[in-house]
């Protein structure tokens, strides 16, 4: 940690070791640049490397068409929601209580001018989504839940699908940590119709907090309602190869007024760095990676366990998890600070009834030594 703070935090920005050939190859100047790529003819370079994430991503995730790529997670699943507001032509969309709380605000601030309706699900003592009152929702449009959620718990992406399919609504899965889906069955492949979240676990550096790169990815009979930019492979006249902007009436830059969306750009860099990312570790070293990042979390999970320490949500997690600590470990919280650690991060600041519940995250970056110096200066 190069002599940083023992920082066991995640919440969305996840640590995880990049590649060194990554800095070299992002910043070579044909990538790193200002220059957005209207003009196919001098930017071929840039649109082969955004299809390239395209594809990486459909990949990923399950599913047929990906966009160009986004600004944040946050952005990327405000947009999933109107995209699926104009796709059932209903009024209602239900959001998971765990999705990340800065992406509801997000949402918040998107609809809050419409006369769209936002109903927030709670969450059940095993930590997962209460889907139970989805059956009492009318003209539902949209059902959003993230996975793994908030709490680091893996959902039931199956039985979420089932039930927004059986209001005739669309299912979003959202996401923060999208290397779960190394180890974890792709959305696509349980139902999801639409897949948003936050890709800053692929190869891009935290960076005091940003920037981010929002994912979304749906299925290819709702790509003329998908927003953002959409790289498309063909041939020219000559039968060569090349790489367009396609199905650009979509964009606010030809339709203004009528568009998909207002975003009418890509984080270009960011989305050519996860796709550099993705191909240095391959399949089965992402697969190896998301092993390793479940693992670890689960030696701290069973250490902090065995110290005495409560965990409130017994389903399975990903890299993340929730830890019911006495009262009063504040002070200990606090003295732990002074000796750079930073035992995760209080929930009760958006979760108010979860006073005394910390969320720890763990990830490659994390030895045994590491986690086992937590553990002993908790119970000191």
């Amino acid at each position: 940690d190069c002599g940083g703070p023992l920082a066991f935090l995640g919440a969305g920005a996840h640590r995880h070791a990049v590649p060194a050939v990554l800095d070299h190859l992002v910043s070579r100047a044909e990538f790193l640049t200002a220059y957005t790529p209207y003009q196919a003819e001098i930017s071929q370079g840039t649109l082969q490397a955004i299809f390239e994430f395209q594809t990486t991503v459909c990949e990923l995730f399950g599913l047929e068409v990906a966009n160009a790529s986004m600004y944040d997670g946050a952005s990327a699943l405000a947009e999933a929601l109107l995209m699926a507001l104009r796709v059932t032509r209903k009024r209602r969309i239900a959001v998971s209580s765990l999705i990340h709380p800065h992406f509801r605000r997000v949402v918040q601030t998107y609809l809050a001018p419409t006369e769209y309706e936002i109903v927030e699900l709670p969450y059940l003592p095993d930590g997962r989504t209460d889907l139970s009152s989805l059956r009492n929702l009318k003209d539902l449009a949209a059902l959003a839940v993230q996975s793994p959620n908030f709490f680091g718990v893996i959902e039931d992406l199956k039985a979420s699908a089932d039930n927004a399919h059986a209001q005739g609504a669309l299912f979003v899965a959202a996401f923060t940590e999208p290397l779960a889906y190394g180890i974890l069955k792709s959305p696509g492949t349980l139902g999801a119709d639409i897949v948003a979240g936050e890709g800053q676990s692929l190869g891009i550096p935290q960076s005091f907090g940003g920037p981010g790169l929002g994912i979304l990815a749906t299925r290819m009979s709702h790509v003329r309602n998908m927003p953002g930019r959409l790289v498309g492979k063909t041939v020219d006249a000559e039968g060569r190869q090349g790489f367009v902007l396609t199905l650009a009436t979509r964009e606010q830059h030809i339709r203004r007024e009528k568009a998909t969306s207002n975003i009418c750009t890509n984080n270009s860099l960011c989305a050519v760095a996860a796709t550099m990312y993705m191909a240095c570790l391959g399949a089965s070293g992402i697969r190896d990676l998301s092993r390793l990042n479940h693992d670890k979390a689960e030696y701290l999970k069973n250490r902090l366990k065995a110290a005495g320490c409560k965990i409130p949500f017994p389903s399975p997690s990903f890299n993340e998890f929730v830890v019911e600590m006495p009262q009063g470990f504040e002070k200990t919280y606090r003295r732990l600070l002074e000796k750079k650690i930073v035992a995760g991060l209080s929930l009760a600041t958006y979760y108010p009834e979860l006073k005394d519940h910390y969320l720890f995250c763990v990830t490659e970056t994390k030895s045994r030594e590491d986690m086992d110096r937590l553990v002993k200066e908790l119970k000191s």
